[in-house]
């Protein structure tokens, strides 16, 4: 029977993950990933490294991308930076006590940046848990008492206290969704696997799951609403007492909560339409259960082809904000913090990947909405910092993520540029 990670346990965690990594590595071969997990899981050393990979701030790379961000246009006083180089950043978990940041990506590695001299640049970037086999490890999210989650294609992961025990290659996990029981492993797929997560106030953890189709065909209904694909799921931090908190997504890859306790998420809609169809969303969700018209619908109010003949329910929830259509919305955050003017208090931040699929590209940006306190954002969203996507057509860059550091200072993640900036404001 393996350990169950509580915050009633995290002494004995920090002495076990201590002994672990001071003991040494020579005498058994590399362990399997199998056996790997079963001795993090007993807080026992694998004996597979004692140091971490990190990764080099190459010094050239980092001039030729604050060549790029010096034109990038922002609203005036906001003031964009290098905060670190990361390989293929995704999602970013800012750490409770402010100790480290966490990067995923969706290849197999997760990594941790630190700014041990709160220079507003990290100062050390390197692997997260390197001995644990990561599979495409896109959603990641903290609790508010120090419990790392780890979302991947197929499975769920819970670090207890990561900010402390980061300094390790060994690090204590609980698999709380064991592999491939988050979806039926037949319909795993390379498409729509990207996971997003975030912990609620409720204190459960709700994650996006994306279904690998553009649209699915009706025979695949009813088990893709029975097993929550092209949903948001929601479920208690030890992973019981799962449930499907919204169904009708497409490929969902951004949520977070807000103040008065209501979701907000972006979804991507139908690729094959044309340039200027369907829309982007973004979603508002103020109870369980509410139904967002996929398949029904590709965007907004755009039908599918695909199900045009059928009748859609009759209780769809509407986007609050039809995006520029193939932009890629991906990464949501509400921004709660007071560096930014009172006007940004509140304010929905949104990361546009871009295009890849339109004639003339679009996106590669952060938005800002602006949400009234009946839920409604009548001015849609604006861009907020763009430039990445150059007057050739070209790309520099592809944001994917936006977080908040502590200070109200915002982190914006790169998975092109294989970078993390920080946007700040001063008058």
């Amino acid at each position: 029977m393996k350990t169950i990670l509580t915050a009633a346990t995290l002494c004995s965690l920090l002495t076990a993950s201590t002994l672990a990594f001071a003991q040494k590595a020579d005498a058994p071969p590399p362990p399997s990933s199998a056996d790997n997990m079963d001795k993090l899981q007993d807080f026992k050393s694998t004996g597979k490294m004692n140091s971490i990979p990190t990764i080099p701030q190459d010094p050239q790379k980092a001039a030729d991308i604050e060549k790029t961000l010096s034109h990038i246009k922002l609203p005036a006083g906001f003031h964009i930076s290098l905060y670190a180089q990361v390989p293929d950043a995704r999602m970013i978990a800012v750490g409770p006590q402010g100790v480290v940041t966490f990067v995923s990506t969706r290849k197999n590695k997760v990594y941790a940046l630190t700014d041990r001299s709160r220079s507003g640049h990290a100062t050390e970037v390197k692997e997260f848990a390197p001995t644990v086999e990561f599979k495409n490890p896109n959603g990641i999210c903290f609790s508010k008492d120090g419990f790392l989650y780890v979302v991947e294609q197929n499975r769920v992961l819970q670090f207890a206290a990561a900010e402390f025990f980061y300094e390790s290659p060994d690090v204590a996990v609980n698999p709380i969704v064991k592999q491939g029981e988050l979806i039926p492993p037949s319909e795993e797929s390379f498409n729509h696997s990207a996971r997003a997560c975030a912990i609620g106030p409720d204190n459960k953890l709700y994650m996006t799951i994306g279904q690998p189709y553009n649209v699915y065909p009706p025979s695949k209904y009813d088990m893709y609403y029975k097993d929550g694909l092209g949903s948001i799921t929601r479920m208690n931090q030890d992973g019981s007492d799962r449930e499907i908190y919204a169904h009708g997504l497409r490929n969902s890859v951004g949520l977070d909560f807000a103040k008065d306790k209501s979701l907000w998420f972006t979804d991507n809609q139908v690729d094959g339409m044309g340039d200027d169809i369907p829309p982007g969303e973004l979603n508002h969700a103020t109870k369980a259960g509410e139904n967002f018209g996929f398949p029904w619908y590709g965007g907004g109010h755009v039908r599918t082809n695909e199900y045009k003949s059928q009748t859609p329910p009759a209780d769809v929830v509407f986007p609050v904000v039809e995006e520029t259509a193939h932009a890629a919305d991906l990464g949501v955050h509400i921004y709660t913090g007071k560096m930014f003017p009172k006007e940004y208090q509140g304010a929905i931040f949104s990361a546009q990947h871009g295009s890849w699929n339109r004639t003339v590209p679009v996106g590669a940006r952060v938005m800002v909405t602006k949400v009234k306190e009946d839920g409604t954002a009548p001015e849609g969203s604006k861009p907020f910092a763009e430039g990445w996507l150059n007057s050739n057509g070209e790309y520099d860059g592809r944001p994917v993520a936006v977080a908040e550091l502590r200070d109200g200072s915002l982190l914006v993640s790169d998975d092109f540029t294989g970078a993390v900036y920080r946007i700040t404001y001063s008058k």
